[in-house]
């Protein structure tokens, strides 16, 4: 194809594996099950008289599925075209494809467009779906078509991004952080140049949000009124989306063999090749053969090949001291004075390495630097709201309260819950694709040292992005915008969450052979336990006022749920806990956003603490008996 070999390859095998029949069902099927859950939710609380409550439903239930269905292909096609670059250079494979015969454009565009074929075929399988909802009223096709075109575009510039970032970056945290923070930071960046009502260059803040914001771009097709409103509302976004899919592809073209490979791996090239410059060494003589024709002797002084016969005599001589300075110069011999005092490790061997080395690299210091510059966008937000008075005030809808100063803290937390549980996960990825894992296991460090090692790791390293959100809080509780009561709560609900999500991504890590699986398992649930679940409170929200009242309906979504947690969490490594963890999380997230909503906070805190408690330690008891790590050795299988 025109693409090149690489996305050709993926044409072909991509429908060979089941997942890419799995990914498009399941998807369908959670369509299916939100609409048919929207629709019990009205039937049992209303009476549908006429036509024009049909269309409503269609209307409203619409502009439901539509942003729900663009943060998830956002999400997916950023996480999706990162994580393969980055499990192809842990695994030191992207230096077979630099060193083939494909040209710059062919490799880049190949593996991006490779990334994205399993997204497109997601949302081709749910096109019919959204025609579907065509049928209720209340909504056209041409909604349909500017739907899928804005999310078709957001889907490219996304997989653009995090492509060009993981053939830029090469630590796989490294990659998928900048992916998380650059998304949120675009996103955030333009809503509020639109909300300040600043002007640049002449033009106004809301419309300069609205040609570069996906969501309002989304909201923008999902109205009625997009059939005489697309050229100012969506065309212009279309237009910056695809404008930046074409630079940053046109970068990664430009730079792809420059930044690969990295610099350690031409360090070590360079180390090897300043010996084999001056010659090959003879394992018989010990001599270094020079490349012109001579020989060089170990001293390095130059012998001529056609001098005269030796006798037997000197030359077995010449031979036996070749052979002692060789003998003198190997590692069992060698002794050398140390120019600094060395460092102890610790009793635990993983933790030291995990907080006392660069064991995610030295350019973890630009991950941080990013991710504190985002929080001082935010603390510049909040400190706006808490100096007009905003911050105190908060949105009522449908009888439940938001408030205000949720709405920039609330990403940034999410944000960080994404962090932690990607740097987990790709500690473990990370170490198995590099065979270190390997060695581990065979070493006297028991499976308690190796847990517990790296879960301490992982939450030292984050530490920063940990306390920053805390930080945040205290600010607001400072301000009286919180109390100190509900700070407390904040602080310990937190510090449960991020010790969940580490434990979550350590488990996947261990749990799946395959790098990419792994990593879209663990933030899958992640984004699960948050976004789907607030989309269906939101959705019970829009249609009926009455959270409480709608249990009833949501037990399809919490048995759903609950089933696919099981699937994605317990599969490979089946407990009776982890079974029961897996039953409990949606239950206990659909009580405590119903609790939050009401104003309920202490039952928040009890409810999360217990649930998400258990399920940690669920995840964590069996493997502190023995090494359950699944080594990833049927990468025939992954690959295809």
């Amino acid at each position: 194809m025109f693409i090149g070999p690489v996305f050709s390859r993926e044409a072909a095998v991509a429908p060979r594996r089941a997942r890419h029949y799995i990914m498009r069902t399941v998807y369908a099927l959670l369509l299916m099950l939100l609409i048919c859950t929207a629709w019990m939710i009205l039937t049992k609380t209303q009476q549908i008289q006429n036509v024009g409550d049909m269309a409503r439903f269609g209307m409203v239930l619409f502009q439901i599925l539509a942003p729900l269905q663009l943060a998830l292909i956002l999400f997916l096609s950023a996480i999706q075209a990162a994580s393969n670059i980055a499990v192809e250079k842990d695994r030191q494979t992207l230096i077979l494809l630099l060193m083939s015969r494909l040209s710059n454009s062919e490799l880049v565009l190949g593996k991006l467009l490779a990334s994205l074929l399993n997204i497109g075929v997601m949302l081709i399988a749910s096109l019919p779906i959204f025609m579907l909802v065509v049928l209720f009223g209340g909504t056209s096709f041409e909604q349909v078509g500017w739907t899928f075109a804005v999310t078709a575009a957001t889907a490219m510039a996304a997989g653009s991004l995090g492509a060009t970032i993981a053939l830029w970056r090469e630590k796989t945290f490294q990659t998928l952080a900048l992916v998380a923070m650059c998304i949120v930071f675009w996103m955030g960046l333009w809503e509020g140049i639109g909300l300040s009502g600043i002007e640049l260059f002449g033009i106004a803040g809301s419309k300069i949000a609205a040609a570069t914001s996906p969501i309002r771009a989304i909201i923008a097709a999902s109205n009625p009124t997009v059939s005489s409103t697309w050229p100012v509302s969506v065309a212009p976004y279309l237009v910056v989306s695809i404008s930046i899919s074409c630079l940053l592809c046109g970068l990664a073209i430009w730079k792809v063999r420059r930044w690969n490979p990295s610099r350690d791996v031409r360090t070590g090239q360079t180390a090897s090749d300043s010996q084999s410059e001056t010659g090959d060494i003879d394992m018989f003589t010990g001599q270094v053969i020079d490349h012109t024709g001579g020989a060089v002797s170990a001293e390095g002084r130059s012998v001529e090949a056609t001098t005269g016969k030796l006798s037997d005599a000197v030359l077995a001589g010449q031979v036996v001291a070749d052979s002692e300075k060789l003998r003198s110069g190997h590692v069992d011999d060698r002794a050398r004075t140390a120019s600094q005092k060395s460092r102890k490790v610790w009793d635990n061997p993983v933790l030291w390495r995990e907080m006392k080395t660069w064991a995610y690299g030295k350019k973890i210091l630009f991950i941080r630097f990013a991710y504190w510059l985002l929080a001082a966008c935010v603390c510049f937000a909040v400190y706006q709201m808490v100096s007009s008075g905003a911050a105190t005030r908060v949105t009522a809808d449908a009888g439940v309260t938001i408030p205000i100063a949720a709405q920039p803290l609330a990403p940034f937390i999410l944000v960080s819950i994404v962090m932690v549980n990607a740097l987990a996960v790709t500690s473990i990825t990370t170490e198995r694709d590099g065979r270190a894992l390997d060695l581990l296991m065979v070493t006297d460090i028991s499976p308690k040292e190796f847990l517990f090692g790296k879960l301490g790791g992982v939450l030292y390293v984050v530490s920063d992005m940990i306390l920053l959100p805390i930080l945040i809080c205290g600010y607001l509780w400072y301000s009286g915008v919180v109390s100190g009561e509900n700070f407390l709560y904040i602080c310990i609900g937190l510090f449960v969450l991020y010790v969940f999500v580490a434990m979550l991504g350590i488990h996947c890590g261990m749990s799946y052979g395959g790098s990419r699986q792994a990593i879209g398992v663990s933030l899958g649930t992640v984004f699960f336990l948050f976004l789907g679940v607030v989309t269906v409170m939101f959705m019970m929200i829009s249609f009926t006022g009455n959270v409480e009242a709608q249990l009833t309906p949501f037990l399809a979504c919490i048995v759903g749920g609950a089933i696919g947690l099981y699937v994605a969490l317990g599969w490979n490594t089946p407990s009776p806990a982890l079974v029961l963890a897996c039953a409990l999380l949606p239950i206990a997230m659909f009580y405590s956003i119903t609790s939050l909503l009401i104003g309920n906070y202490l039952a928040v805190l009890l409810v999360l603490c217990f649930t998400y408690g258990f399920a940690t330690t669920a995840m964590m008891i069996p493997r502190l008996s023995e090494f359950l790590v699944s080594t990833g050795r049927s990468k025939v299988a992954e690959n295809g």
